[in-house]
């Protein structure tokens, strides 16, 4: 289907004081919209098909606040626009017409190209000080400074009161009245891509937020047959599927498209069920590179699975839905459960060097083989796919926030093993992605918070905590969601960066960056010039890149040292050690240069990670 013509639902400011309102409510037998302010008035949306109603309303500016009225023979109901593009006060409140013709001047942005992303996810609230949209501004030069490109925002979608992870957003087309209003943020695009950052957006398209939620009242936007973790799964494939489809392909233009979005993050889509012939994210994807085509700029979607199945990102005219990236999950847990030793829930499929080895080579190390966690086979080879393709990390809000104390990487290991997990996502062949605080060693924790206002709901959440963590082997209570205390802990300490320990650990960033980035666009770290070669009972893993350029990456994870045979020829150039002075290491063992006529046995540092690049004469 064309997206240009697609039904735009929501209020459309037009120009001239006068707005378009566009509602699906095939459920309704009439509805009207109700203007409460700034003079209040009603008027009655006309339908031709009892599916869409609509509307041309004159003297109703930007700024003006409206709910609509549904009606069904006597019962009468008022809610808020499911396609609300602001809710100035909660999820229950009024809704408010918005002009979205911002002044932009980016118009010679092209975005970055996915081969040379430095992802950087963040929450807003928790980010600065201020928590807000333009509370992130003051900070994109560090962020310019340490060599990222492009952040990406949790959630920003209208959930119930004023700090939350986002996942339990209402209205898919409103941001958060708590983080700002969206001219503010529009201001934060526009700046971001003056400084050349590009902007992802996560977006929930698999289920709604409980509380707020009227889209029942309207249209079946929920699917009578699924469920999922949070709830009732979308309706994608059923009765009136069409409406709910037409509602987020719309939104994932709207972000696009009128706020300047390089890409968006889809939340588990494995819990996005539809086996129709047309899967809904095909289709999305279907409009999306569309619209890519004529804005004539890089746009990248990514996905969040957990099921190890390359089908959404290979590309369509090969059978596949044809998503540009994922998540890989994989990654982090194989170096974290040898850092660790961690192997409750989850992680106790993983904590071998050959597990983290074949990460390297095959992207996913389940392609297939049996899963103790899930006792069954899980995964399936991603044969052919880019290595740009998967988005790696060690840490990021999920698997820091679902542990029962939020506890980041840096409370958990010493700091030559935040070097070492550091190394090991920027020198493999795939994208990599930093959770804010991670580049300085942030010690507050990533706790789960909500501020709902349905206290049975706070009582649900609260019980559904403790459940989840009943596979793992923690001890104690989980901090309290609801109270504010629990989300005021988790604000970032800058601070930190003036020890000289935590600035050591933002240089080793900068560096790994720096050179990373380098050896990934001239081809050298790539997954079809790459050996890996694992020591298991010395908990070392070497890769040897064979491309452009010649890499020997040593990694060991062990706590001791290690002596190393040499088996390769010529002279190499040590470009990075985790241990160097610099980078407040214990100090170096190994020359700056080596020739390896000479020269048999490598000795390695406990937890540490070095980069040796062979001369070339």
């Amino acid at each position: 289907m064309n997206y240009q013509i697609r039904i735009i639902p929501g209020a459309t400011y037009l120009g001239n004081h006068q707005t378009e309102f566009v509602v699906w409510a095939p459920l309704a037998e009439d509805v009207s919209v109700h203007i409460l302010e700034p003079q209040e008035r009603v008027e009655k949306l006309v339908s031709t098909d009892q599916v869409y109603h609509r509307g041309i309303l004159k003297d109703v500016k930007p700024g003006a606040k409206y709910k609509y009225i549904l009606q069904n023979g006597k019962e009468t109901k008022e809610k808020p626009d499911p396609a609300s593009r602001f809710q100035p006060i909660d999820v229950h409140g009024n809704s408010e017409v918005i002009d979205l013709n911002f002044h932009w001047t980016d118009g010679s942005w092209k975005g970055i190209p996915q081969k040379e992303l430095v992802l950087y996810e963040l929450h807003i609230g928790t980010f600065s000080k201020e928590g807000t949209f333009k509370g992130i501004e003051s900070h994109l030069d560090e962020l310019c400074n340490l060599g990222v490109n492009a952040i990406e925002l949790l959630p920003i979608s209208q959930f119930p009161g004023n700090r939350n992870w986002g996942y339990d957003g209402a209205y898919h087309y409103a941001v958060q009245n708590s983080y700002g209003r969206p001219e503010d943020l529009m201001h934060l695009i526009n700046l971001c891509h003056s400084k050349g950052i590009a902007v992802f957006l996560d977006v929930v398209y698999n289920h709604f937020g409980p509380e707020g939620n009227y889209l029942g009242d309207y249209a079946p936007y929920s699917s009578q047959y699924y469920h999922t973790p949070w709830g009732h799964a979308m309706n994608f494939d059923g009765h009136g599927s069409d409406g709910t489809r037409n509602f987020f392909i719309q939104n994932a233009i709207y972000w696009i498209r009128d706020f300047h979005f390089d890409g968006l993050r889809l939340d588990a889509i494995h819990a996005i069920v539809d086996p129709s012939a047309t899967p809904f994210l095909e289709e999305m994807m279907e409009d999306i590179n569309e619209l890519k085509t004529i804005l004539g700029r890089e746009i990248c979607i990514i996905a969040e699975s957990d099921r190890n199945d390359p089908r959404f990102i290979i590309p369509q005219s090969a059978g596949g839905i044809g998503m540009d990236a994922s998540w890989n999950d994989d990654f982090h847990h194989s170096v974290h459960t040898l850092l660790t030793g961690e192997k409750d829930g989850y992680y106790s499929d993983f904590g071998s060097i050959q597990e983290l080895a074949k990460c390297y080579r095959d992207a996913y190390t389940f392609t297939g083989q049996h899963s103790e966690f899930r006792d069954k086979r899980h995964g399936k080879f991603p044969t052919g796919v880019p290595d740009e393709n998967f988005i790696t990390f060690i840490q990021n809000h999920d698997q820091t926030g679902n542990r029962m104390f939020g506890d980041r990487l840096s409370t958990l290991v010493d700091w030559e093993g935040l070097k070492l997990a550091a190394g090991a996502m920027f020198f493999s062949p795939f994208i990599p992605m930093l959770f804010m605080g991670e580049e300085y060693g942030e010690i507050n924790p990533f706790l789960y918070f909500i501020h709902h206002l349905d206290q049975q709901l706070v009582e649900a959440v609260r019980k559904g905590r403790r459940e989840e963590f009943k596979s793992f082997a923690w001890k104690g209570e989980p901090f309290d969601p609801q109270d504010e205390s629990t989300f005021l802990k988790c604000k970032l300490n800058r601070d930190l960066v003036k020890d000289k320990k935590h600035r050591g650990l933002l240089d080793f960033y900068k560096k790994s960056i720096e050179l990373s980035k380098h050896f990934r666009l001239d081809g050298t770290m790539d997954r079809k010039s790459m050996e890996t070669i694992s020591f298991e009972k010395q908990k070392v893993l070497i890769l040897r890149y064979y491309g452009n350029e010649k890499l020997l990456i040593f990694q060991n994870y062990h706590k001791e040292q290690n002596v190393i045979s040499v088996v390769w020829n010529g002279e190499w150039e040590k470009i990075m050690d985790s241990n160097d002075v610099a980078f407040q290491g214990k100090g170096e063992l190994i020359p700056s240069c080596l020739n390896f006529a000479n020269t048999k046995e490598l000795l390695l540092q406990p937890l540490s990670i070095m980069v040796l690049k062979q001369k070339v004469n």
